[in-house]
């Protein structure tokens, strides 16, 4: 079946949610008007209970079915990102320097709008837990819910979430049984040496060469290190140093991410790093620190509850994608399922400017695809009699 007829009435309402939650993004944990309008909308739909200030500025509303039952979760993000928006929409972000650039007012409004539907049908035994979460992207906010308790507070037993797709037809879905997103760690690494005229090198110990020379040999962990089969990715983002033409200078400064699926390779990489650094400090007569932070695990699916996942997006759409095969993006998601088993998909968003580009949007046109997948899922996982 397409989208579900309900939730096709009030799409118009949906589409408003998510403008007033684009042109108010918030960022982190600091998600505090935005859970307000969530849970100003829960109320009004008469969800059975709504428990705030988890994970700071999260929310977790329940729905009780019409029977007994176990209990399914249901995930999306609130915050934003700290960039412009560049769109020039009328209702673009109005909070400088923040833009929601990933979609996630896209992902809330329809979590929303399938507690709209819910609330109001019950058709089904159990429970839904419906969690509204901060801090997707810069700080782990999943991961502090599952600390805080929220998980076993709320017994639930399979978690399910959704993220938009730019590039794949609106109301599409994929997915891929296992891992489906990458573990993503960041590395520092800071360079002192000895600075001077530019015109007399033989007196400094230059650390741009340094740096030059560690960027160039951490290239060769993926192309030399790494077993050509075991996805890796190792990407230098950042170089900052110097400050004149004629000027040596003391520091340097060198950024990056690491996005693995297998914590060997993760270990290896980390050795490689550390080599290599004081390897090439050594050879250019400077002193380098390494830090490395290890940040998200990889977001791994339930190979059942990602079949099955499938099949109920499959009553909404007619292309539907299960083998998708894995991402080297990150999500923070991957801690909800580390507990839980359940499914991470994507909802195509159509041809629109990719996820944190400054000329990003949601499609509302993508939100009734969403909320009815959502809501078919409790309906099917949750059978009355």
């Amino acid at each position: 079946m397409p989208v579900i007829n309900r939730i096709a009435d009030f799409a118009d309402d949906m589409t408003a949610w998510r403008r007033h939650l684009h042109a108010h993004p918030e960022l982190r944990f600091a998600c505090h008007d935005t859970a307000t309008f969530v849970v100003e909308k829960l109320r009004e739909f008469g969800v059975d209970e709504v428990h705030e200030g988890i994970a700071t500025s999260g929310v977790v509303a329940l729905i009780e079915g019409s029977g007994p039952g176990p209990t399914i979760g249901l995930r999306a993000d609130m915050d934003a990102l700290p960039m412009e928006e560049v769109t020039g929409l009328d209702y673009a972000s109005t909070m400088p320097g923040k833009m929601h650039a990933c979609g996630h007012d896209g992902h809330t409004t329809m979590l929303l709008g399938a507690a709209r539907y819910l609330a109001e049908t019950r058709n089904f035994a159990g429970r839904v837990a419906l969690i509204f979460q901060p801090a997707e992207e810069n700080g782990g906010g999943a991961g502090v819910m599952v600390e805080e308790g929220v998980l076993e507070r709320f017994d639930i037993q399979e978690i399910y979430a959704l993220h938009n797709a730019p590039g794949t037809p609106v109301g599409a879905f994929y997915t891929t049984p296992g891992p489906i997103m990458a573990a993503v760690d960041t590395f520092d690494i800071h360079i002192k040496g000895r600075g001077g005229h530019g015109a007399m090198p033989h007196e400094t110990a230059d650390p741009i060469v340094a740096a030059v020379g560690i960027v160039n040999a951490i290239q060769t962990i993926v192309s030399r290190n790494n077993y050509a089969a075991d996805d890796l990715v190792v990407s230098v983002t950042q170089i900052h140093t110097g400050s004149a033409d004629n000027i040596v200078p003391e520091l340097a400064y060198i950024n990056g991410t690491v996005r693995t699926f297998d914590r060997a390779v993760q270990g290896m990489v980390m050795a490689r790093l550390e080599a290599i650094v004081q390897g090439q400090a050594a050879a250019y007569g400077v002193e380098a620190d390494l830090t490395y932070e290890v940040g998200y695990p990889a977001t791994v699916n339930d190979p059942g509850r990602t079949a099955f996942a499938a099949e109920v997006a499959r009553e909404v759409s007619a292309d539907v994608v299960d083998d998708a095969g894995p991402e080297m993006g990150a999500e923070d998601f991957a801690y909800m399922l580390e507990k839980r088993p359940g499914a991470y998909l994507f909802v195509g968003n159509g041809e629109t400017a990719g996820l944190h580009h400054p000329a990003y949007d949601f499609d509302d046109t993508a939100a009734p695809a969403g909320a009815s997948f959502f809501a078919r899922l409790v309906e099917r996982a949750l059978p009355v009699g």
